[in-house]
């Protein structure tokens, strides 16, 4: 344990940090080269300077409405630098910003167009080597269903982080579906068809609600670790983050909102998109799912539900890590516990 000299002189070195240099944290992206572009579509191979890695790829897959810096918080405490450094054949897609043009986008845009291209130009980027998907949040959900949706394509795992599906296993919406049910389940269309989805401003204040009692505390708890470097980055990471949040496509955040909120069809394993039916059951991938052990969003009975709807997946890795939705992926102690259960994983794929 540091002194209390050590201690004093690490805060003062944080206070001149933040104060004159505008912060602690590195917030430098992982370097990284456009390979393919189109609408809502960015495709990054992520490299570290030298020679471009050769091995079997891995594409990050964000969720709507988070920005794709989600994989690449901070230098320390990046995913993406993470599994780069590791020598690891590294890509991200980000789908930009969503504009009111593209409140007709939905679910399907991404799961027939934007994923699928994206997949088959790593694979072809790679030598026409298989893709091992990793996906967050709802890029977890998008990316099990497009790769249920066309079996054909170059997908050889998936590891899914912090993606609920049971949603009424999440205590945090259950006040809301009595109101719901009320009203037939039209207490959000005329706002978000009239917004043209969830805007982006929306989107990061319920973020920062979900949290609200770590928002409350939060000065204190500066105060408290102002000599922790590493603390005070996270915290300003978390923030950058917060601050760049995007819009939710009207039509996207219909169907999120009646077909897997209301309906709970993902619960069931099967989601209806206007008479397309998707089964979960069409995953024959090896698929590994993480829960944050701490997570509101998406608590570990809303995650654990996918491990009995993947009949016809040859393996189904179940675990849990410490953090809250985005602590999980890439919280402080996400290094010690995510990111080696997510080597390991690849590693056995891969061997």
């Amino acid at each position: 344990m540091a002194t209390p000299p050590a201690r004093l002189a690490a805060a003062a070195s944080n206070v001149v940090g933040k104060v004159l240099h505008g912060g602690v944290a590195d917030l430098r992206p992982v370097p990284r080269v456009l390979i393919d572009q189109g609408p809502n579509r960015s495709l990054y191979r992520l490299t570290n300077g030298k020679e471009p890695q050769s091995g079997p790829p891995v594409l990050l897959v964000p969720p709507l409405a988070a920005p794709a810096l989600c994989f690449d918080l901070r230098r320390g405490c990046s995913l993406a630098e993470h599994l780069v450094e590791g020598g690891r054949n590294t890509y991200l897609v980000d789908y930009g910003n969503v504009a009111f043009s593209d409140r007709r986008l939905g679910i399907e845009h991404w799961i027939e167009e934007v994923l699928p291209r994206a997949i088959r130009k790593v694979s072809e980027d790679s030598g026409g080597q298989g893709v091992h998907v990793v996906a967050w949040c709802l890029g977890g959900i998008f990316s099990l269903l497009t790769t249920a949706d066309q079996p054909d394509l170059p997908i050889e795992s998936i590891a899914t982080i912090a993606a609920p599906f049971d949603f009424t296993a999440i205590p945090l919406i259950a006040p809301f579906r009595p109101l719901v049910d009320l009203t037939g389940g039209h207490l959000l269309t005329p706002f978000y068809r009239a917004l043209g989805g969830a805007p982006s401003y929306l989107v990061s204040r319920v973020f920062r609600a979900t949290g609200i009692s770590k928002e409350i505390t939060k000065p204190l708890a500066i105060l408290k670790n102002l000599d922790d470097r590493d603390y005070l980055a996270q915290i300003e990471a978390v923030d950058h983050f917060m601050d760049n949040m995007i819009a939710y496509p009207g039509r996207t955040f219909g169907q999120i909102y009646h077909r897997f909120f209301r309906a709970n069809d993902l619960a069931e394993g099967t989601v209806d998109l206007n008479g397309r039916i998707i089964a979960l059951s069409g995953v024959k991938v090896p698929t590994l799912v993480i829960a944050g052990q701490n997570d509101t969003i998406a608590p570990r009975a809303a995650v654990e539900r996918l491990t009995e709807l993947l009949d016809n997946s040859p393996s189904v890795t179940f675990e849990t890590a410490p953090g809250g939705h985005l602590g999980v992926l890439t919280g402080r102690k996400a290094r010690g516990t995510t990111w080696r259960y997510l080597d390991r994983f690849l590693d056995e794929q891969t061997s």
